[in-house]
């Protein structure tokens, strides 16, 4: 893993750039703008994707694996992620040849180019809500650039060039990018402490947000209900901090969430009132929806206006999505991959799932997370779904630990019964379509690569006529 080098100098003009990893969701979306502004783009991945795909189709050069014969000699800019090794033969070659290499991170200050900027932080909610806010401002007649860390769905892209000069980003606290940013409007939708591979204590965690909020040129939107969130907000010196949430002293204060199907609920503000509603489920989109709500009143909007805009919103790919239904069982896809994350998908999916069963089929993400929190990765697990189906672990850019494994998580189960860790793929969708029955609902969750499973889950779904298991 390569950690960012902030200090490292910004080119003012770009002409060829090569992305190290640009089929991530992040990269790709930051390879589709250079190419609309007109950059030469090149790029590899170690494996082919959809994203690859498009980008070829766009006009970039991709390549599948990583070579030194990949990096064109036309290049002048090499942008990389945190998650490749400094062995990269890529980024090798591109120090040798003294090129600018940045961090993507870097590349999209680039992009913004000093335009008034919305930054939506936190560790959870935010592509969700970075979405929303996008979604909403385009039903309200802007045409803002943006950045999200997935796909909206209605969109169907992570990022797109708009006309005005608002811009609006996913700002990505794991490795403390997020301070790089010259950020007008902050959101902060909950400080719950992660990532302490990089920031080693939670302490720090809350020092980085500290200094994102308080750097926001207008406003700071923050959650009134998240612990962390107000244990921040009480060492902000900022002059405008706009509050949100179900507590009683929120600014703007959701009220009355029905979570009997899609979600629905009232926004409070300044003595109006609004009645809203979702075409998506779960209690966390109402929440996640009046932070947008506060966002979208201090750029200027009224509160009907703002929750009319917000009601518009049909999700983002990879957040409690519905690939697709076989023998009367649905299968579904989530990014979650935190215990908080994990938590509200499985209650989101118990509001519509109706009489039938949950069954969570579960990518552990990283060693680090897996061996700090498989305790509460269990509990919840164990808590809110019927039963669970563990993978082993995705390690992303680590290397792997001794001893953990997806079998930590299902042995901290209490009812040994309700889980099973199945390393293999398809005796793992063998299983999974073995227990579920009419009316359940599978749930893939992790950020890895898990929802590459959901072929072998629906075929196997087909193949079979189920059993008894769990009955």
């Amino acid at each position: 893993m390569i950690r960012p080098d902030l200090s490292l100098p910004i080119p003012a003009r770009i002409e060829a750039a090569h992305f190290i990893g640009i089929g991530g969701s992040g990269m790709s979306g930051l390879a589709r703008m250079f190419l609309q502004r007109g950059i030469r783009v090149s790029g590899s991945d170690r494996a082919d994707s959809a994203a690859l795909q498009e980008l070829a189709e766009l006009g970039a050069t991709v390549h599948v694996g990583h070579d030194a014969t990949n990096l064109a000699d036309d290049v002048d800019t090499v942008v990389h992620t945190g998650a490749i090794w400094p062995e990269n033969p890529e980024f090798v070659l591109a120090k040798e040849r003294g090129l600018h290499v940045i961090h993507r991170s870097q590349a999209l200050f680039w992009l913004i180019g000093g335009r008034r900027l919305v930054s939506v932080a936190g560790a959870h909610g935010k592509t969700t809500s970075t979405g929303m806010i996008v979604t909403a401002l385009r039903e309200l007649g802007d045409d803002p650039t943006f950045v999200n860390g997935g796909v909206i769905a209605q969109l169907g892209a992570s990022s797109g060039t708009g006309t005005d000069d608002l811009v609006v980003i996913e700002a990505d606290e794991s490795d403390g990018t997020f301070l790089l940013y010259e950020t007008s409007i902050a959101l902060i939708t909950n400080i719950d402490a992660d990532h302490l591979d990089h920031y080693g204590t939670a302490e720090a965690f809350d020092d980085a947000f500290v200094r994102f909020a308080d750097a926001a040129r207008e406003a700071v939107v923050i959650s009134a209900d998240d612990r962390g969130a107000r244990r921040v907000r009480e060492r902000l010196t900022h002059e405008n901090v706009i509050t949100f949430g179900e507590s009683d002293d929120a600014d703007v204060r959701v009220t009355d969430i029905r979570t009997d199907g899609p979600v629905a609920f009232t926004v409070e503000h300044a003595g109006e009132r609004a009645e809203a509603r979702l075409p998506i489920p779960g209690s966390h989109n109402a929440i996640n929806a009046t932070g947008v709500v506060a966002v979208l009143l201090s750029l200027g909007w009224t509160l009907a206006a703002s929750v009319r805009a917000v009601e518009g919103f049909s999700g983002t790919v990879r957040r409690f999505e519905l690939h697709g239904v076989e023998r009367g069982v649905s299968v579904f896809d989530d990014y979650a991959h935190h215990p908080t994350e994990v938590a509200a998908a499985l209650a989101a999916a118990r509001t519509v799932v109706g009489d039938g069963r949950i069954i969570a089929l579960h990518q552990p993400h990283t060693y680090s997370r897996t061996q700090a929190m498989y305790r509460e990765f269990a509990e919840v697990l164990e808590t809110q779904a019927d039963h669970t189906v563990v993978l082993d672990v995705y390690g992303a850019r680590e290397d792997p630990v001794p001893g953990v494994s997806g079998a930590l998580v299902a042995d901290a189960f209490s009812d040994r019964e309700r889980v099973h860790f199945v390393a293999d793929w398809q005796a793992a969708a063998d299983h999974t379509a073995a227990v579920a029955r009419d009316g359940d609902y599978i749930i893939t969750l992790g950020c890895g690569n898990v929802y590459l499973i959901i072929p072998q889950l629906l075929e196997a779904l087909a193949g079979g006529a189920g059993s008894a298991a769990g009955e």
